[in-house]
């Protein structure tokens, strides 16, 4: 490396020197405002950096000691800027494994939330149902009552015919009974039929509170099938992410696969849950036994899905072995490297160990 501007002489501080004014003058060697430990100046920490040197009996030159330095420095930039992308890619590759993880979740926890809202629509619609058909008994028994009491009239008529063949005198209270058991004949007919009215509307209302909750089920079963497909879109984007990560998720492929094995047995289960669901469709009981079976399946998958969660964290401590090991692999190459280092780069190396070390007594 070819620099031609004055630098300091102190080797670890090589700051660039002002260069001399208009009317010239001798150029400093040394930065004059720079302090150091105990309040050293550059000139000071030079000079106490040349008698360790002249101890260890090394060449003190001052040209040589700053071109193993800048050598030193270039091998220091060359490993620092591969090791910050690489640091960089593992915390994207990390923080978008945290994205997918997120948006899988929440997608199972709204699924979740859908079938408990339509299973408290469909308790509801029976609730109803269950309502109307206790409208319609009721209607039922007064319309028996209608006939009892239509009945008895009928009775009454019977009992005022034959009063009247017995005794002529008693004709007039005869057909004033007579009256007296049409009108309430006509009464109790009237009746029956609002209650039969009654009983229809109910049973009307049931039908299409039946219908609406079908539907509603209907459309549950189509937000399955719609995440599902979006629970494969999110197998895609992992496996995507898997092959960015590389050598470096290398470790952490058995969990992914194993992983996906489990969101594929969850996926078939809950594709069994829908078949069943659909076979069930035919009677009321065979339905709320499938749609028992479809929340274990969702239940199922969202213990699934906590398991994905625990795996995803041992693959962040797995990640966080690597990255030791890198470190620890780091170390063995610098240390690999000072053994190959030569003479006088080994020496620039002392050299700034012992100016960090704590300094004796200053000179002069």
């Amino acid at each position: 490396m070819i620099d031609t501007a004055a630098r300091c002489g102190y080797s670890r501080c090589r700051a660039e020197l002002p260069v001399p004014g208009p009317q010239g003058g001798r150029p400093r060697a040394f930065c004059r405002d720079t302090r150091w430990e105990g309040g050293r100046t550059c000139a000071q920490m030079a000079r106490h950096e040349r008698d360790a040197l002249d101890a260890l009996g090394l060449d003190g030159g001052g040209t040589a000691f700053r071109l193993d330095a800048d050598r030193l420095r270039e091998h220091v930039d060359a490993v620092r800027a591969p090791v910050a992308e690489l640091a960089a890619a593992l915390d994207a590759v990390s923080a978008r494994l945290d994205e997918v993880q997120r948006d899988a979740v929440a997608a199972v926890e709204v699924a979740h939330r859908r079938a408990a809202e339509s299973d408290a629509e469909r308790v509801a619609a029976e609730a109803a149902q269950e309502r109307a058909d206790e409208d319609a008994r009721r209607a039922q028994a007064a319309a028996a009552q209608a006939d009892q009491e239509r009945e008895e009239a009928v009775r009454r008529a019977a009992a005022a015919a034959r009063q009247a063949l017995e005794a002529t005198e008693a004709l007039g209270a005869a057909k004033q009974a007579a009256a007296e058991g049409a009108a309430a004949r006509a009464a109790a007919e009237e009746r029956a039929e609002a209650a039969e009215v009654r009983a229809a509307a109910a049973v009307q209302e049931a039908a299409r509170r039946a219908e609406r909750a079908d539907a509603e089920r209907a459309a549950a079963v189509n937000r399955a099938v719609e995440l599902r497909d979006e629970l494969a879109a999110l197998r895609a984007e992992h496996d995507e992410l898997r092959g960015e990560a590389g050598e470096l998720r290398a470790a952490a492929v058995a969990a992914q696969a194993d992983a996906r094995d489990r969101v594929t047995a969850a996926e078939a289960a809950r594709d069994g849950a829908d078949r069943r669901a659909a076979m069930a469709a035919d009677t009321a009981s065979q339905e709320a036994d499938a749609r028992r079976a479809a929340e274990g399946g969702l239940r199922a998958t969202l213990q699934r899905v906590e398991s994905e969660s625990a795996l995803r964290a041992r693959a962040d401590a797995e990640a966080d072995r690597l990255r030791t090991e890198l470190e620890a692999v780091r170390a063995e190459l610098t240390a690999a490297r000072l053994r190959s280092l030569r003479p006088d780069e080994l020496r620039a190396l002392l050299v700034d160990a012992l100016a960090e070390s704590p300094p004796g007594p200053a000179a002069g």
